[in-house]
């Protein structure tokens, strides 16, 4: 019998966490009740799926009744000092996020990824790896797989004990769990980013760190040696501690080593190590993609994948939609788009990608972030600036702060476009980068790179028609 059978359970978040959530325990013989601060008339989707297997109490901020449940499910958007979940605390009710009542009733071993950056790419090149060596994969969490979300709530209850679960794990997931255990548990990179959450870089270290410490023997820690946070971490390793790094490792690990004149992806987790495939083999560029393929070596060196098979796999891997993604090439211009590039040292990353002129797009709704080293960046490596959104202008105004003069405003995604088409000649790239969150002008990132691709089309389209009317 189900740990959850016969309890109340109260699930705050009638969105996509209730939808996740919800079926699943119900099918593990819950008893729900669901809690909104929005009213039904915003939640009708939600109401519909829901009504049938849960009580809803909708539109009360304060979730009345909420000390009758035996166990609650918040939102990642609830914060943590939330008097609600502060007062469970206080009279000892178990408050757990999705991803640990995932674990609890997963069949499949789960290959948990977060970090600030590379955390998507991480996933699909861990996911195609593990492909390649002929195991079932899944991939779930904060991720678009297929053109849609599988929550890891889903992905643990369907997913076959032969097969393996790929998921990209958020801070606020990790800011509720007890015994989330993963059988591979990968940290990227930890920079300033969520300071509006976490309110210092400390904090987010340490909701990153959760990751790690329900691990045991028989586990793979892997943390890249290259990034200062997830360096401090590897004390706090229990699993077996797998490192990554772009410099030469002596012990067990992944890195990059030239040898012979070509830059080699080197993994070893016992006395054998294997390199078949160069950092020129890699289809995304930037040494960010480097990084995210040596962890990737490593998930599938610890699931037991053939070295050849893994470099088979990361060889034909082309990139993930919304990173790096390169949508078109117009007059000579490539425009690529990197809407995920949500905070400052992704944008620092994208736009040292490239070794030819970059046309940035940046801007949005920041996060508490500093753009300083954003504004040094932009004015070392960029041709030119478009600033965008709510705080594109204290991006320009960073980048003015170390010289940089070639700065141009736009105010839709339309006309960001089309300036940057008028700043760049053949050769050149248009990266939106933007380096904030989207909540300005769009619901998600996803719908921001839409727009850009939207607009790049566009953009095609009369290209094209001004041709043909001239022929």
């Amino acid at each position: 019998m189900s740990e959850f059978a016969g309890k109340l359970i109260g699930i705050i978040g009638a969105g996509a966490t209730g939808r996740a959530a919800g079926p699943v325990l119900s099918r593990q013989g819950a008893r729900l009740r669901i809690y909104d601060a929005r009213p039904a008339t915003e939640l009708t989707a939600a109401v519909e799926a829901l009504a049938p297997i849960a009580e809803l109490r909708l539109g009360d901020p304060h979730y009345a009744g909420i000390e009758e449940c035996d166990l609650i499910v918040p939102s990642p958007g609830v914060r943590q000092e939330d008097p609600a979940l502060q007062a469970a605390v206080r009279r000892g009710t178990p408050v757990l996020s999705e991803i640990e009542i995932a674990y609890r009733i997963a069949k499949a071993p789960i290959v948990a990824v977060t970090g600030t950056n590379g955390k998507t790419t991480t996933v699909f090149m861990a996911a195609a790896v593990l492909e390649a060596g002929g195991l079932p994969v899944q991939i779930a969490g904060n991720v678009l797989a297929g053109g849609f979300q599988v929550p890891l709530i889903q992905a643990a209850e369907t997913h076959p004990a032969d097969g393996w679960i790929v998921a990209e794990i958020s801070s606020f997931q990790l800011e509720w769990v007890e015994h989330f255990r993963p059988k591979i548990a990968v940290i990227t990179n930890v920079t300033a980013d969520h300071l509006d959450r976490h309110g210092t870089v400390e904090a987010y270290v340490e909701a990153k760190a959760n990751l790690l410490r329900a691990q045991g023997p028989g586990d793979w820690t892997v943390l890249n040696l290259d990034n200062p946070a997830t360096r401090g971490l590897t004390d706090r390793a229990r699993g077996t501690l797998l490192r990554f790094s772009r410099s030469p490792l002596t012990d067990f690990g992944a890195w990059a080593e030239t040898v012979e004149g070509g830059r080699c992806l080197f993994g070893r987790i016992d006395s054998v190590g294997f390199c078949n495939i160069t950092a020129d083999e890699l289809r995304v560029p930037g040494e960010h993609t480097v990084e995210n393929a040596l962890a990737a070596i490593l998930v599938g060196l610890a699931a037991g994948v053939a070295p050849e098979r893994i470099g088979d796999a990361l060889r034909i891997f082309a990139g993930v939609p919304d990173r790096l993604e390169s949508v078109a090439v117009i007059d000579g211009v490539e425009y690529v788009n990197n809407t995920m590039c949500t905070n400052v040292d992704a944008a620092v990353q994208s736009i040292r990608a490239y070794d030819r002129p970059v046309v940035v797009i940046a801007g949005g709704k920041d996060k508490g972030l500093d753009f300083d080293p954003l504004g040094q960046t932009i004015a070392e490596r960029a041709k030119s600036l478009v600033a965008i959104g709510h705080d594109g202008p204290r991006i320009a105004d960073a980048a003015r702060r170390h010289g940089f003069t070639q700065i141009r405003h736009a105010a839709s995604m339309r006309d960001a476009v089309r300036t940057a088409a008028e700043e760049a000649a053949p050769g050149d790239v248009v990266l939106l980068a933007p380096a904030c969150a989207s909540f300005d002008w769009y619901t998600s990132f996803e719908a921001r790179g839409r727009d850009f691709k939207e607009q790049v089309a566009a953009l095609a389209d009369e290209r094209a028609a001004t041709l043909e009317s001239v022929d």
